[in-house]
């Protein structure tokens, strides 16, 4: 970089001020503009107040103005109403927004170390006493000792033979059917 691009700290300085003098200035009018637009709303809509000198038309004018009061008055709950409403809306529908956009961390889980029983006891609450003895809950079968015999031998040979031929196709089907 050459040292001809770089400011110096006094100019850096002057356009500070001169940015500031301009900020300034647009402050003072944006203020004097709302002083003037607030003068001009009171002015349409706050006629200049005459109070009259007997005792009744004072009382008519502080009904009338009782009833303007409650007039805005309601209008001002119902704009509430209507805000806050909208701004449940908004939340509900930034929630969703951030459901949709599915941006969670997810926590890092801990190994923990726990026998089935802890995790039962976990699970179902001090009051249930679980014992998990899975041989005692085990059923008990019965073998069945089935005999070997020299007959399964022929019988085997002779089922098939039964079953050869279309006949024994026949047969297959007509046993399935019955």
């Amino acid at each position: 970089m050459s040292d001809s691009k770089k400011m110096t700290s006094s100019r850096k300085n002057h356009l500070k001020s001169l940015l500031l003098q301009i900020a300034q200035g647009i402050l003072e009018a944006e203020t004097q503009q709302l002083a003037e637009a607030k003068e001009e709303y009171l002015a349409q809509n706050c006629p200049s107040l005459s109070l009259p000198g007997s005792m009744e038309e004072l009382q008519l004018l502080v009904r009338k103005m009782h009833q303007t009061i409650e007039k805005v008055d309601e209008e001002r709950y119902d704009t509430e109403a209507k805000v806050a409403k909208t701004n449940k809306e908004i939340d509900d529908l930034k929630l969703k927004v951030v459901d949709l956009k599915g941006k969670f961390k997810k926590p890092a889980l801990k190994k923990v170390r726990m026998s089935a029983d802890q995790m039962l006891q976990a699970l179902l609450g001090s009051k249930h006493k679980v014992n998990l003895d899975l041989r005692a809950n085990l059923k008990q079968v019965k073998k069945e000792v089935k005999e070997e015999s020299g007959d399964t031998v022929g019988d085997w040979r002779k089922n098939i033979e039964d079953k050869a031929g279309m006949d024994g196709r026949k047969k297959m089907f007509e046993g399935a059917e019955a």
